[in-house]
């Protein structure tokens, strides 16, 4: 525990050391890079060994805070957490420096660097949290940093927009958190972990309601999700690497954590199942049609936390019922998820940042033969993407190979509602159907054809320090799919923690079942390699026949495919009506017609036909109070003395009634 919380001091000292060092912009990104890295550096070696259980004791502080002290421990829960976190955060904090130089005669690069800084140091704290106050301090620090970040070019309309609505979700987030701790620590008056909990029956509901929202508007579970799209989108992309990658998994953590606070309930798992797959279904499906290179990442993300979602629910469902290999395949099919999905996502949103970087824009109807161009990223972008759409031989297929398990293993050892499960399979085969199609549109736009606008044809490729970290994060996505069994074996600890010591016995034969996929994976690339050998050997020959041209001897851009042309069929003919994007078109007239018009409008349904509306309507029924707002310094006293003698009456009436 030491090291890790030197790691805190590290960071948050390098932040402060940047914010010194303001008046030279190179000096300060550096300052505040070395201390990234150097702090995540420390701090993973506590991780590592506590995840590989090492037992750690609690850090108390005697600090006169509201119902106790404050408490910090580190756990196998914990450290499975701060891996990810501690990781891709010094490969982002590296990438991001070389990112921002090109807003150094611009704009300040002190605020970002120190805001990075203390992000990370709040997400370890969030983690190591023992006790309620802790917990909500970091919890509030993490957004404050997240919203600096997400609104660093504040001067676009776009990046304000998206900073308010992160904002607003977040507070509403910590408002349930605040009234989750104050039932929970109800019983004892205490708000540390070890006394928190919950007798059951409607209090235990309500604890477990309001944490789902609360969680749940972190992770951006559907329909929770509405301010994901707009900061992913607004943020640096380094930043919205780490966001996507780490910052929303910390919603996951919450849900993970409160179960031990509360008795086991058998509705957890399915609502937990129902969430998931409607947010995987509903995020691949906006993502289909977005025309932001990284709005269609950010909904990738709300698609892979309903994998992850669904999961847990799937643990959850296996442990209520006593199903010690129902549990386990869910879990640890989730959990292993959600480190592949740091790893691909990482990749993938730092690839999108290396083309924006590289051609100036992340518009994919402007973008297009960027593999000529910027042939790492493309090669990279080609990797993440293919992880990212559940293909072999790679990551992101290990851990929805044992959801699927999960689920058949459900539907088969479970009546009733095995046949929901079963059903769920085929869902979520749809989901891995749509992804597919998702990233094979991404990388077919944005790699392949000619550009389709100026800043395309002259893009150039990033420098080492962008492309390193996409390498690092590559070769984790190709280890996992090769070594999945070790990996499995990492997990157990944190099984056993969630679930019970039963579960993560029953985690032997899953582990074991996927050293079958990892001699396959091994086998794909070495076939790859000798097969890139070859194909590098043949192609210093040189040819001097062109491919077949289909008779166009001059082919243009406007001869190809558009990205709203390349999904239409899907998102604009089969997609349900109320997720389809909005269309608005003004056909030509007459025999000599004027001009005519087509706008889409790929704003979320959710925000656009729910919240909006619904926030709009109450904003109008508040607007009607407004009388009360004299601007008067003595009627705004005067309302304060009203609210304390209300209190008072109110406590007065209530001890009455309590005697």
């Amino acid at each position: 525990m030491t090291l890790l919380l030197l790691a805190v001091g590290v960071l948050v000292g390098s932040g402060l050391a940047a914010l010194a060092a303001f008046r030279s912009p190179r000096l300060a990104s550096t300052v505040g890079t070395v201390g990234e890295v150097g702090g995540c550096l420390i701090g993973l070696v506590p991780a590592v060994r506590a995840l590989a259980g090492v037992a750690f004791p609690d850090v108390r502080h005697a600090w006169a805070v509201p119902a106790g002290a404050l408490v910090a421990g580190l756990d196998p829960l914990s450290a499975f957490f701060l891996v990810p976190v501690l990781g891709l955060s010094a490969l982002a904090a590296v990438y991001g420096r070389e990112y921002l130089l090109t807003y150094a005669p611009r704009k300040s690069l002190v605020p970002p660097t120190f805001f990075f800084n203390l992000l990370v140091a709040s997400l370890i704290g969030v983690v190591i949290a023992r006790d309620g106050v802790l917990f909500l301090v970091a919890w509030e620090l993490m957004t404050i940093a997240s919203y600096m970040l997400i609104a660093f070019e504040h001067e676009d309309a776009a990046a304000r927009r998206a900073g308010w609505i992160y904002l607003i979700a977040a507070h509403i987030g910590v408002a349930c958190l605040f009234a989750m701790f104050l039932l929970l620590g109800q019983a004892s008056g205490r708000l540390e972990f070890a006394a928190l909990g919950a007798t059951g029956g409607s209090v235990s509901t309500l604890i477990f309601v309001l944490a789902l929202v609360g969680f749940g508007l972190k992770a951006g579970i559907v329909p929770l999700h509405v301010w994901l799209p707009e900061a992913h989108a607004a943020a640096p992309s380094h930043v919205s690497a780490l966001m996507s990658g780490v910052v929303i998994k910390i919603g996951i953590y919450g849900l993970l954590r409160l179960t031990k606070f509360l008795p086991p309930a058998r509705w957890w798992g399915p609502t937990l199942m129902t969430l998931g797959v409607m947010g995987a279904l509903v995020g691949v499906a906006l993502a289909l049609y977005q025309r932001d290179l990284k709005r269609a990442l950010a909904y990738s993300s709300v698609e892979n936390i309903g994998l992850i979602v669904l999961g847990l629910g799937i643990g959850l469902w296996g442990a209520s019922r006593g199903q010690a290999r129902l549990a386990a395949l869910g879990l640890v099919g989730g959990m292993l998820h959600l480190w592949n999905h740091v790893l691909m996502k990482g990749l993938m949103f730092l690839s999108a940042g290396s083309v924006l970087h590289g051609a100036g824009t992340k518009d994919l109807e402007r973008l297009g033969g960027l593999m000529k161009r910027m042939p790492t990223t493309g090669a990279l972008m080609v990797l993440g993407a293919t992880a990212l759409s559940g293909l072999p031989p790679l990551n992101g297929f290990v851990g929805e190979w044992l959801m699927y398990l999960g689920l058949i293993n459900g539907g088969v050892s479970v009546r009733g509602a095995g046949v929901a499960a079963l059903f769920v399979v085929g869902l979520v085969a749809l989901v891995g159907g749509l992804s597919v199609l998702c990233f094979v549109r991404l990388v077919g736009i944005v790699l392949l054809g000619e550009p389709r606008s100026k800043t395309a044809a002259h893009a150039h490729e990033s420098s080492l320090w962008m492309t390193g970290p996409m390498i690092v994060l590559a070769l984790g996505s190709i280890a996992i799919a090769i070594i999945p069994a070790p990996v499995l074996h990492l997990l157990s600890p944190v099984v056993a923690q969630v679930a019970g010591a039963s579960t993560a016995l029953a985690l032997e034969p899953v582990a074991a079942a996927t050293r079958v996929i990892g001699f396959g994976a091994l086998a794909v690339w070495g076939s790859v390699l000798a097969l890139g050998l070859i194909a590098a050997v043949l192609m210093r020959r040189g040819a001097d026949d062109q491919t077949w041209g289909c008779g166009y001897a001059a082919p243009t851009s406007r001869m190809q495919y558009t990205a709203r042309s390349f999904s239409e069929v899907m998102a604009e003919r089969l997609l349900p009506a109320p997720l389809r994007a909005r269309l608005t078109t003004t056909a030509p007239e007459l025999i000599f017609p004027s001009r005519g018009s087509f706008a889409s409008d790929s704003a979320d349904p959710f925000t656009r036909n729910l919240f909006e509306p619904f926030l709009a309507r109450w904003a109008h029924r508040f607007a009607r109070l407004r009388w009360l707002q004299q601007g008067m310094l003595h009627l705004y006293l005067f309302y304060i003395l009203l609210v304390l003698l209300l209190a008072l009456a109110w406590m007065s009436v209530r001890a009455r009634m309590v005697a």
